[in-house]
């Protein structure tokens, strides 16, 4: 059976006629487009990242807007938690946060649970500018995908979370 890779074209028997199909190589190929799928879309994310950032404040770097958006998620968090979901080291998530936090976006509070610790969180002024950025990031979502069903979006969204899942295991 002949199908449709990921690009449109034709799969033929250079690549293996079923899915999941082992080439000469022994390179699955539907692994392959997947890969190559993943690396221009983490390429375009970085990019956006560092887009959406600069719009939240012009000084920020891109991956302050990652932590943005696991603070309006979560909320408040301490500096090893936020650095543990990251994946940067304790000096890299305070450099990142004494940005934010220069730039009046979070603000450092003690934890209720423990007097020792720090919680950091949103400011006002904060939680609105990452809003605003989020929403009109939203809006583009919305008119890049108007052609798609509802559902097709819903899969797309379900299959990333499941695929982020794993990423934690």
């Amino acid at each position: 059976m002949r199908g449709a890779d990921v690009h449109g074209s034709e799969r033929g028997s250079e690549r293996g006629s079923e899915p999941g199909a082992v080439g000469g190589s022994g390179v699955d190929h539907e692994f392959l487009a997947l890969e190559r799928e993943l690396a221009v879309f983490l390429r375009r994310a970085r990019a956006n990242s560092g887009e959406m950032a600069r719009e939240v404040h012009p000084d920020l770097e891109s991956a302050a807007y990652g932590l943005l958006v696991r603070l309006e998620s979560a909320g408040p968090q301490r500096a090893t938690d936020l650095a543990a979901y990251i994946g940067v080291g304790k000096a890299t998530m305070s450099r990142q946060l004494r940005a934010l936090e220069t730039h009046g976006l979070v603000a450092r509070e003690p934890d209720p649970a423990d007097g020792r610790a720090w919680l950091v969180r949103l400011t006002a002024e904060g939680l609105a500018r990452f809003r605003s950025v989020r929403d009109a990031r939203r809006d583009r979502y919305v008119r890049k995908l108007a052609d798609w069903d509802r559902t097709e979006v819903a899969e797309l969204a379900r299959l990333l979370h499941q695929l982020n899942a794993r990423a934690e295991e």
